[in-house]
């Protein structure tokens, strides 16, 4: 097992998902007017910031990926050459150079855009969600040709996006809690609006998972549940099914009773329980989001039920 590139992986997939949800959350659930608002240039710089990272994190994995197709002994023996044959002759290669342009493009954009705010989180949803759908040239949504091959790129190409729009809208409503918690009853209105607001957006992205989910799995093993329980790729997938489930239980509390618990405590002026345990409820949720993802970067580097 190469940790370094599951760790990579990893940091990638949390990364790139920040970059495209955090925007998209500011035109999803955000007024057009809090889209200029101190909070929203917060989200804003955070996701620049992420975006630099993914610059960073994407050509760590350019060098591992050389180094794991050229079967170099070590990083000093990789020469110029194998990184351009990788660029220029490997979807993989030509997926990455198409996500440093978008990434380019989303920092461009933060930083030029500020009068424009709206526009500024289009061009960056659009360019780090064109990023994030890059991954899938990484994964086993590539190894299939033809049609098929073709339908497993964009089963994974939209189950990435529905996991970095929930991914972003976690990381929303978390730094919310961290950023504008206190004593300013318009913060906790803006809290319990855009919590009641995702439903909507929930609802699809909970389908998608579940659609595409389903569609990777068949393409990937097959009609068959043999090796599920026995080998580490099955173990691992019947993990990540299990933390996908303890997130559809949190997400469904906080729809269904932390949001409206929150909602009323804001109506009398006393919310300080209700925040604390929508905190928790969150806060688990993430983890579970983290540990999914870890549990994918792992299963990207296993061939299908590999023992």
């Amino acid at each position: 097992m190469d940790w370094m590139t599951v760790v990579v992986r990893f940091a990638l997939y949390v990364d790139l998902m920040l970059v495209f949800g955090l925007p998209l959350f500011q035109l999803h659930a955000m007024r057009k007017p809090e889209r200029s608002s101190a909070l929203a240039g917060k989200f804003s710089n955070l996701t620049i910031g992420a975006t630099i990272a993914g610059v960073i994190l994407s050509a760590i994995s350019m060098i591992l990926m050389v180094k794991a197709m050229s079967g170099a002994a070590d990083f000093s023996s990789i020469e110029q050459h194998m990184i351009e044959m990788m660029l220029t002759d490997t979807p993989f290669g030509m997926a990455w150079c198409l996500r440093m342009a978008m990434l380019v493009i989303s920092v461009l954009a933060g930083i030029l855009l500020t009068r424009m705010p709206t526009l500024k989180f289009v061009m960056m949803s659009l360019a780090g969600g064109i990023a994030l759908a890059t991954l899938s040239w990484g994964g086993h949504g590539a190894m299939d040709e033809g049609v098929r091959g073709q339908l497993h790129l964009v089963a994974d190409i939209i189950h990435l996006l529905a996991a970095g729009a929930w991914v972003g809208a976690l990381a929303v409503f978390i730094l919310m809690l961290i950023l504008r918690y206190g004593n300013d009853a318009a913060d906790i209105s803006v809290l319990s609006r855009t919590l009641n607001g995702f439903a909507l957006m929930g609802t699809a992205i909970v389908g998608s998972l579940l659609i595409t989910g389903a569609l990777n799995y068949w393409l990937i093993v097959g009609p068959t549940i043999n090796g599920l329980f026995s080998t580490t790729y099955g173990q691992l997938l019947v993990a990540k099914l299990v933390l996908f489930g303890m997130m559809l239980l949190l997400a469904a509390a906080n729809r269904y009773r932390l949001s409206p618990l929150l909602e009323r405590a804001h109506l009398v002026g006393e919310y300080g329980e209700a925040i604390a345990a929508l905190r928790r409820s969150l806060f688990i949720e993430t983890c579970c989001a983290f540990l999914i993802l870890a549990l994918v970067a792992w299963l990207g580097t296993l061939g299908p039920m590999a023992e």
